[in-house]
């Protein structure tokens, strides 16, 4: 799982292997065995690859199919409320959030035609 990931990762970034083995500081040939499946890196390798994607590292072992922690809800099929008054609560402050972030970039593209 980790070598399939890998290379979707490096390929959906526009990256090359010579450009991730010198971001790793390995040779092209050692980095191209981690996407054949012919070695595994160590562990603070494995935790650079994942910083510099912005995964994390249960991601690329294949322990999760959420690419980032921080997201996982979405991938658990939503929230668990606790009751219906949770819910209205939650989603009245999801909306409220959206119309600030609207008004905040209708403001900002204001602010580069200025």
């Amino acid at each position: 799982m980790f070598a399939k990931r890998l290379k979707q990762l490096r390929i959906k970034n526009k990256k090359t292997q010579e450009e991730m083995s010198n971001m790793l500081g390995i040779t092209r040939q050692g980095y191209g065995k981690y996407e054949n499946g012919k070695a595994e890196p160590d562990h603070e390798t494995l935790d650079k690859i994942a910083n510099y994607f912005g995964v994390s590292t249960d991601y690329l072992l294949g322990r999760t199919d959420s690419p980032n922690p921080d997201i996982s809800i979405v991938y658990d099929g939503g929230p668990k409320y606790e009751d219906e008054d949770e819910r209205e609560f939650i989603e009245q402050q999801l909306e409220q959030y959206r119309k600030m972030k609207k008004r905040m970039q209708a403001r900002l593209e204001q602010d580069k035609k200025d």
